[in-house]
């Protein structure tokens, strides 16, 4: 696409730091790919700080990494026709100012409106995904993008060189001690299984702990500032800030200060084993390589539950990640000693698989491509 389009993304951060995760990275892909001018209005600056610690809270605009970055304050303000970018992506159905919608109206050209929609490996995805939907009283038709496992949706988010950066960081002898060693992790407890833990707050992470202090393996878990927090400062028997660190039986539990974006994908590399949740972490945990179980957003009358079956179906890495993946969501049933033993020795046939299934995942293209090939097919 011509290097003079220019976009608007509209992301309110519900889901803490998954909606902002994924918007900020496909705006960053569709400004270094694609050579978009992109503009990424957020609601939530602190949250959006967590990742990209380059955020000026407190400023209106800014400029970060080549993304002009608007905080979204309100559904106020007047806007004109010139202040309408050529394509605007609304994430996940939120609602942009009306003021904004009407000068979308007012535009000579038309804007290509896509709303964004939220990860899902159901079929009727498939149906659905660039289905268009036109204003009740203005001349626009906004789009629905469905990212997806398929070719029949947009595809998941993944950089150009995402993979060739994985390899060369693994292949360092160096590279993950000295990243474990930058988060506080000591030798000993790199020598461990070392498993992330990103999880919402109402994950069973007290009986996953008792299995794995109770187990013979050794098990270091790393654990962000802020996740479960509950159940890590019950454990730990003091707050669960960054540094504080304590060891039970097979187990060790670390708290991480909370890192950068680009630093999370160096965390799954180093692990064994990562717990991700929502979507943003768990695509990235998909392009890892290396054994994940997946906490998905609760919802209403349990239909995450679906949602986490169609996955696990489409996914095939075995009956031990079905059954813990289940338990884990509240989904299934056994005890966490046995759950996890049978996890534990089928992972590295799992990791082995991840490879196809990257490849099959990948050969539907990128999320940033098929996206700039669908709005260049309505121009």
């Amino acid at each position: 696409m011509s290097t003079s389009l220019s976009l608007d993304l509209f992301c309110k951060v519900v889901d803490n730091f998954g909606d902002i995760g994924i918007c900020w990275r496909l705006a960053r892909q569709l400004q270094r790919e694609h050579g978009i001018a992109v503009t990424l209005w957020v609601d939530d600056m602190q949250t959006f700080r967590r990742i990209c610690p380059q955020i000026d809270v407190a400023a209106e605009r800014q400029q970060v990494d080549h993304i002009a970055v608007r905080h979204w304050a309100s559904q106020e303000g007047e806007f004109s026709a010139a202040d309408v970018a050529d394509i605007v992506i609304e994430f996940f159905g939120c609602d942009i100012p009306l003021g904004y919608i009407a000068a979308m109206a007012q535009r000579p050209q038309r804007p290509v409106w896509l709303n964004l929609e939220g990860l899902s490996a159901e079929e009727w995805v498939e149906g659905c995904h660039s289905l268009p939907s036109k204003h009740p009283r203005l001349p626009l038709t906004k789009y629905f993008f469905f990212p997806g496992f398929t070719e029949k949706t947009g595809g998941l988010l993944c950089e150009k060189g995402l993979e060739a950066e994985r390899l060369a960081y693994l292949s360092d002898p160096a590279a993950v001690p000295a990243f474990l060693s930058s988060l506080g992790v000591t030798e000993a407890e790199a020598a461990a299984m070392k498993v992330s833990l990103f999880c919402y707050p109402y994950a069973p992470v007290a009986e996953l702990f008792a299995a794995w202090c109770g187990g013979e393996q050794s098990v270091t878990c790393l654990v962000p500032e802020g996740v479960a927090s509950d159940a890590v400062a019950n454990f730990l028997g003091q707050p669960a800030l960054p540094g504080a660190v304590r060891s039970q039986g097979a187990l060790t539990v670390r708290v991480l200060p909370f890192v950068p974006q680009q630093d999370y994908d160096k965390l799954l590399w180093s692990c064994d084993l990562n717990f991700v949740r929502g979507e943003d972490s768990w695509v990235r945990a998909q392009w890892a390589g290396k054994s994940f179980i997946w906490h998905i957003y609760a919802q209403d009358e349990n239909l995450h539950h679906k949602k986490l079956r169609a996955f696990l179906q489409r996914y095939a890495a075995g009956s031990a990640l079905d059954a813990f993946s289940l338990r884990w969501n509240d989904a299934g049933e056994g005890d966490w000693p046995t759950l996890w033993n049978a996890l534990a020795a089928a992972m590295p046939e799992i990791s082995a698989k991840s490879s196809d299934w990257q490849q099959k995942i990948l050969s539907n293209g990128d999320l940033a491509t098929n996206l700039t090939k669908f709005c260049a097919s309505l121009k």
